[in-house]
This record gives structure tokens, sequence and C-alpha cells, in this order.
């Protein structure tokens, strides 16, 4: 396997929509049974791919969002879309049963797989975004790169809690500055 794109923006503001994009090839010679990518912020000890794990009293679930996924997300970036089609675009791989991972099913030797999460960013500060990529679910079939190690990576993202700079132009329309 190779992540021939792996794309999330280091620097991002709150409530502004920003795109986690991943595309994998399958270098192989075999088929994936099960193609499956796992997400999780920081020690991945939170339920949720975009949540952290804080422990408090009185908290009725430990796991808080850092970023809300969008509905119907992820989907397929096909080559012939940008990502402004995505909305259209039928949602894919959020069949499975881990909190964490999104299975995308088979995959054939010289396949790629180019997909984005879309989320909002709802929690400020600095966070590490983990992935790896695995061959299926249930940890009998191996997904690795060409030296045999792991598929994985990660993003580091610092979430502004600064609004931005706003202005009305002479026709009444608000401008967002800087963005």
């Amino acid at each position: 396997m190779e992540v021939a794109t792996a794309k999330f923006p280091a620097r991002q503001r709150l409530a502004k929509r920003r795109d986690l994009e991943l595309a994998v090839s399958n270098i192989g010679d075999e088929q994936i049974p099960d193609l499956a990518v796992t997400l999780c912020v920081d020690s991945c000890e939170a339920d949720g791919p975009f949540s952290l794990r804080l422990d408090r009293a009185g908290l009725a679930s430990s796991s808080r969002p850092v970023w809300v996924l969008e509905q119907d997300y992820p989907k397929l970036l096909e080559p012939s879309m940008t990502t402004r089609d995505l909305d259209q675009a039928p949602a894919a791989g959020a069949e499975a049963a881990q909190t964490n991972t999104f299975s995308f099913g088979p995959m054939a030797p010289g396949d790629e797989l180019d997909v984005v999460w879309r989320v909002t960013p709802v929690r400020g500060g600095t966070f590490t975004v983990n992935y790896e990529i695995s061959a299926g679910l249930t940890g009998q079939a191996r997904a690795t790169t060409v030296d045999g190690s792991p598929v994985e990576g990660s993003f580091v993202v610092t979430i502004s809690t600064k609004p931005p700079k706003a202005a009305v132009d002479k026709h009444g329309n608000v401008v967002i500055q800087g963005d």
C-alpha cells in the first residue's frame, strides 16, 4: 500500500469546514480484502474518529469532539471530480462497526481510492490527527508499505479560537479578511 495524498490544513479556525483527504494506492500484487482507515485524535483513547478523551468528574461521556464530521461523509473523490462536487456524491465507507474505523471494501492491485472527510472544528487548540490504513477489519490481512512498515501517518493541526477580521463593504456584504 501507498498513501499517494495526505492533506489536512495545519491551521484552521473554529466553525470553518475543512477537508481531510487520503488517497491510497494498492501497489501490491494481491487484492486488499477490505480497505479500512482508522482515524483518531492525540492519544487515540476517545470513542469517535475526531474526538479526544477528557477525564473530568461529572461528564456523562469522556469523549468530546474536536471536529464534527459532516453528514454523509466520508465520500470518494472520483478522478473527474473536484472537492466542490462532493456534496452531490453518495456517502462511502461508514459501514464499519468500529467507532474510529471506516471500511471501503475490496481493493484490486493497481487501484487507488481517494477519500474525503469533511469536518468542522468545534474546539480550539493544537491536536494530532492520526491515521492508519489496514487491509481488513479482522486483523488477519495486513497492509504494509514497500519497506514492510505500517501504512500510517498524522497531521498536527492548530485550531484558532480568534474570530476572523470582518468588514462590511459598500454594498452591504460581509467580507472576511485573511480567510
